[in-house]
Parts: structure tokens; C-alpha cells; sequence
């Protein structure tokens, strides 16, 4: 369990540190091309989001990495789950309603929920 949680748990951190990253560091004509819903969601709200995926995959490897409060990382991981429901929503009620990917990384942060509570 120990080897699958970091394997699974550091893939989606790698992928939510660099979506956050993107977030953060790019205006709205660079995101545009990857995220069709930016121009509907305010700049800060979307720099807010970037912030909250940056910390939510510290969330997931930090705590853990160090011992202390390893029960964060659960609850990083129940937020990203939340997170994309968000996002199916938001991708629902505009016009690129492709939700696959959302749709893969609730089904990976529900693994990383399952081998949190089993393990940590």
C-alpha cells in the first residue's frame, strides 16, 4: 500500500502542481488554448483555483512525507475530488463539454482516498 500510494498520490500532485502552476503564472490568452472555461470564470477566481491545486498537492505529499498530521493528505484528496465536480460542472454549462479528464482525475483521487484510509 505504502508503493502505490506514492506512486498514485505523486502522479496526480505532479499533475495539479503544474495545472495549478499554470494557473498562477499565466495570463488568460495563454490559458485559453487548454482551458476553453477561463474566459467565463474571472482572472482571480481562476488564480484562487491555481492556489488551491498548488496547495492541495503539497497537501497530498507533504504531511505524509514528514508524519505530521498524515490525515491531511485524505482530506486534500476528498478536495480534489470535490474539486472536479466543480469542473464537471462548470464544463456541463458551457460549450466544451468534455469532461474526460475530470471524470479520470475524480476516479484517481478516489484511489488515493482508498489507499490513504487503508494505509495512513
Amino acid at each position: 500500500m505504502n508503493i502505490a500510494y506514492w506512486i498514485v498520490a505523486g502522479l496526480l500532485a505532479l499533475f495539479y502542481l503544474y495545472a495549478g502552476a499554470l494557473k498562477v503564472f499565466r495570463n488568460r490568452d495563454q490559458l485559453r488554448p487548454m482551458m476553453a472555461w477561463v474566459d467565463r470564470i474571472p482572472l482571480p477566481a481562476v488564480r484562487a483555483l491555481g492556489t488551491v491545486e498548488i496547495l492541495g498537492a503539497t497537501g497530498l505529499i507533504l504531511p505524509p512525507l514528514t508524519g505530521i498530521a498524515p490525515g491531511l493528505a485524505l482530506a486534500a484528496a476528498i478536495g480534489f475530488v470535490l474539486l472536479q465536480i466543480g469542473a464537471i460542472a462548470i464544463h456541463l454549462t458551457g460549450e466544451d463539454r468534455q469532461i474526460t479528464l475530470n471524470v479520470g482525475l475524480i476516479a484517481t483521487a478516489s484511489v488515493v482516498i482508498w489507499l490513504a484510509i487503508t494505509w495512513l
